[in-house]
């Protein structure tokens, strides 16, 4: 594996859809490694549906038609009708514990924000978004690729679980079509044809409610813990939000980067500064790296509410594979931030609590817990 790590290089490989490709592809790895692959595929074949790639797995002209399903079902009208909702759910979350004086955020808000949200546009009754997040923790979980064969297993079943959860939905809603954004992925075309329930399980898990919340969730969390580690951005952001949040929130996106890494491979054999990339070589792009380019970004590891070239981050990625849901997880995060703000001062970490610690993960960037204090307000 080959690293990109400055923010000039990933900027570029982002780009360059020619020479760094996605799609599936043979397994690379050693007979071990591609053995229990193989016992992998075998669970879905036997009890589920086998893995179709998501959408920042396709190239060319299919990613281009599998994106315009995206597109028009996350319609930037549809987003905009759901910004009540959004501040709505916020609101009641934060006033949940607001009186409280302390919390465990991320169960309290930076879960729960996002899944209701996606929840309210793909159809799901709210009192199934437990059932949502253990199955998109467990998907996580097996992208973050620091698991043993029997926590893959478990991985993977819970992932079974999930596609029979969805596939009568499915079936429905091709019978009975409604104002959903999953009835409108189930009953487009991409290209000539609808989509497979193969795809539909695939783009559920990983477009939609990993996609649609991951994001989110890991941003929420990591900016509240940075608003205890830098007290004079704190300070300047309570005494004027509406004017620090939008900063505050691409700083978070920036220093935090909740997707810290994904994979490309080399179409050809490419030349970086000397090393020579051969052809088939996968290459990890790591946006956290580049987010923290000092070439970039002057005094990089700071919170800087100040600064101008904030939003350059690289956090939803770059050019044709760019987070199509970023509009909306940036509403979600301004709402979340205006309520905790507005509710609550001096947050800062309980003292009788653990450290903050991350869930082991090669891909993404996610608190277990951050349990906080704080004067309550209003």
């Amino acid at each position: 594996m080959y690293v990109v790590t400055r923010y000039s290089d990933v900027r570029a490989v982002l780009r360059d859809t020619e020479r760094f490709v996605n799609g599936m592809r043979p397994s690379t790895g050693s007979p071990e490694q591609n053995a229990r692959r193989a016992r992998m595929l075998e669970l879905y074949r036997e009890s589920g549906w086998l893995p179709a790639p998501s959408l920042a797995g396709y190239d060319g002209q299919r990613h281009k038609e599998l994106r315009a399903v995206f597109t028009r079902a996350f319609r930037a009208r549809r987003i905009k009708g759901l910004e009540s909702f959004v501040e709505q759910t916020a609101r009641a979350l934060v006033d949940a514990f607001a009186k409280q004086g302390r919390v465990e955020l991320v169960g309290a808000l930076s879960v729960p924000l996002p899944l209701l949200v996606i929840g309210r546009q793909m159809g799901v009754p709210p009192e199934d978004m437990g059932k949502i997040k253990a199955w998109t923790d467990a998907w996580v979980q097996r992208l973050g690729m620091m698991q043993t064969e029997e926590q893959e297993r478990w991985s993977v079943e819970m992932e079974i679980e999930a596609q029979h959860y969805f596939q009568p939905i499915f079936e429905r809603l091709r019978e009975e079509p409604n104002d959903t954004v999953l009835s409108d992925m189930v009953n487009s075309q991409a290209g000539t044809a609808p989509l497979s329930d193969r795809q539909l399980h695939a783009h559920m898990m990983a477009d939609t409610f990993v996609g649609g919340s991951e994001t989110t969730t890991n941003a929420l969390s990591a900016g509240a813990w940075l608003l205890t580690r830098f007290p004079e951005a704190y300070a300047a952001l309570a005494a004027d939000p509406e004017r620090h949040l939008p900063t505050f929130i691409e700083e978070v996106l920036r220093l935090e980067s909740p997707v810290q890494g994904l994979f490309r491979v080399a179409a050809e054999e490419v030349e970086l500064h000397g090393v020579a990339i051969p052809a088939g070589a996968t290459l990890n792009i790591r946006y956290a790296a580049a987010n923290r380019d000092p070439e970039q970004f002057e005094r990089p590891e700071v919170l800087d509410l100040s600064r101008n070239n904030a939003s350059s981050h690289l956090a939803f990625g770059l050019g044709v594979h760019a987070c199509i849901g970023a509009p909306l997880a940036r509403r979600e995060l301004y709402w979340g931030f205006r309520c905790l703000l507005e509710r609550t001062a001096g947050l800062r970490l309980a003292p009788d609590a653990p450290e903050p610690r991350h869930h082991p993960n090669f891909c993404l960037r996610a608190l277990r817990e951050l349990h906080l204090v704080f004067t309550p307000k209003n």
